[in-house]
């Protein structure tokens, strides 16, 4: 804190004394009858309420933290108000962030901060996150909060902000959009002194829209806040994480309150990433996963030399939103878990996958009732089940019953030959194919992020004969350290998997004619 803010806060705290002593007296007067002009007593009042609240807009241009607590009665951990303070004092800020950090609480704070400490009209926020649901869900929920709790003047919306100006009509102040409806020319036209914009889950922002924010901040006064999980290596986030121009703060997990000793209050603790959900994704995930590299420990992914399928495309899948006709194609992927792995049935409706199924029964009749039961559930026209290990005895029943059930040989002879090693190559790589050609739709939430893990963990190699090879189970094992199978992923290919046509059956020889 500098000397000049010290001086402010500690004039502006006898004042406040002043005040408070000032007001208890107040009643009392009243008692007596006295006229209603104001007295002198009460002008210096009024006098010193005017001065103080002078001496908080001042400090609370400089410190958006303090603003924060004192407006919004909120507590700030340490990285959050580091952030505040870079953004007084850097035009550019990058926050490449752990998962569950506070990111988005800061950045709605310091919008709700942006527009309540600047004359009404001379200042805008913009917003933009990945997804229409981002923008709704979690930023401007918390901008809602920040509002509310600060009895901030005007009105919101799910994504706007009106607010009362001097000619005494309403201007919007503030809005938020996802990256689809905010084209680089949708940014023209917005003028204001004081710009701020905030770019959350940054990972997943093009280079054009970075481009057209920073257009909105050419003026001294404005400010680019970009923040978010470091995900993509190839993004234009982590370039402006490399760009020295640029104030980067980086949270990894272990300097967030629940890994050290920062004092904070309880219910903070509850809302911010914990031990517990750290090891699970240690063994869930694998400390080699590009995951576990962007979601843990802050960092852009250190190689994605080999990875089968770019998580920006990943990203896309989960925002894409297929909706199937009946006609289209409605098939069952199933891993067969053994040695402990679990069961997986994913269900394939056009472009759509959903895990439907996910358990670690031994029972392998079960297991075949079970598959008939999604069968008949999902109307899916077949199930493709890895036949290698105990895959083969739910296969042999399920034929036994006549049921549209056919077992897959990944380690079996790919349909090209010359560009694979096997089947399970080939069926990855026509996998990656329909995610780069946007052809997939996944899930989000917990179920999505375990398939996110999953893809992202695969990679491929190259034969010295220039086949297309995937790394096997035991390799990904052994490199992520966790012993885990891509079960789901796996499921997930034989769902899209289109299988090699059955041999013909020859003819038997006849002779003597």
């Amino acid at each position: 804190m500098t000397d000049s803010i010290h001086d402010l806060e500690l004039e502006a705290a006898y004042l406040r004394a002043k005040v408070t002593a000032a007001k208890a007296l107040v009643p009392s007067t009243q008692k007596l009858n006295l006229p209603k002009q104001p007295s002198e007593f009460e002008e210096e009042q009024l006098t010193l309420v005017e001065i103080c609240d002078q001496l908080d807009q001042q400090i609370w241009e400089k410190e958006p933290d303090t603003w924060v607590e004192q407006k919004l009665g909120e507590f700030l951990w340490s990285r959050q108000k580091e952030i505040c303070r870079a953004v007084v004092n850097h035009r550019h800020v990058a926050v490449p962030s752990c998962f569950t950090s506070g990111k988005s609480f800061i950045a709605a704070r310091l919008a709700a901060w942006w527009i309540d400490i600047h004359e009404a009209g001379k200042a805008f926020v913009v917003t933009s996150a990945t997804t229409g649901a981002q923008v709704k869900a979690i930023l401007w929920r918390e901008l809602h909060r920040a509002f509310n709790a600060g009895k901030l003047k005007g009105h919101l919306n799910q994504t706007e902000w009106w607010l009362p100006v001097e000619s005494g009509d309403e201007e919007i102040v503030a809005f938020g959009r996802k990256p689809s409806e905010m084209n680089p020319t949708a940014f023209q036209g917005i003028h204001a002194p004081f710009v701020l914009v905030i770019l959350d889950e940054a990972a997943g922002i093009p280079e054009s829209l970075f481009e057209a924010a920073d257009a909105l901040i050419s003026n001294e006064n404005s400010r680019l806040l970009a923040i978010g999980n470091p995900e993509d290596a190839t993004s234009h986030f982590k370039k402006v994480c490399d760009d020295p121009s640029w104030k980067v703060i980086r949270i990894p997990a272990s300097v967030t309150p629940n890994f050290t000793e920062e004092d904070v209050p309880e219910e903070l603790k509850e809302v911010l990433l914990s031990p517990v959900w750290v090891e699970e994704k240690r063994i869930s995930w694998g400390e080699d996963s590009p995951m576990w590299q962007a979601k843990v420990l802050a960092d852009f992914p250190s190689s994605q030399s080999g990875g089968l399928i770019p998580i920006a495309w990943i990203r896309a899948a989960q925002d894409n939103e297929i909706k199937p006709k009946p006609e289209d194609i409605n098939e069952l992927g199933v891993d067969v878990g053994g040695g402990g792995d679990k069961s997986i049935v994913a269900h394939r409706h056009s472009g759509r996958v959903r895990i439907i199924r996910a358990d670690q029964n031994p029972d392998t009749m079960e297991t075949c009732g079970n598959i008939i039961a999604d069968l008949e559930e999902t109307k899916a026209t077949i199930a493709k089940i890895d036949e290698i290990g105990i895959g083969r005895g739910v296969v042999d029943r399920g034929k036994e019953q006549k049921k549209p059930m056919i077992g897959i040989n990944v380690g079996s002879m790919p349909k090209d030959p010359t560009r694979f090693t096997n089947l399970r190559a080939e069926g990855y790589w026509e996998l990656r194919e329909k995610f780069q050609k946007g052809l997939v739709d996944l899930p989000t939430g917990p179920e999505g992020e375990e398939i996110v893990a999953q893809l992202t963990n695969l990679k491929y190699k190259r034969t010295s004969n220039g086949k297309i090879g995937m790394e096997s189970k035991d390799e990904m094992k052994k490199r992520l350290k966790n012993g885990r199978s891509p079960d789901e992923a796996d499921a997930i290919m034989l769902a899209f998997l289109d299988p090699p046509s059955p041999p013909k059956k020859m003819k038997g020889a006849t002779w003597g004619r």
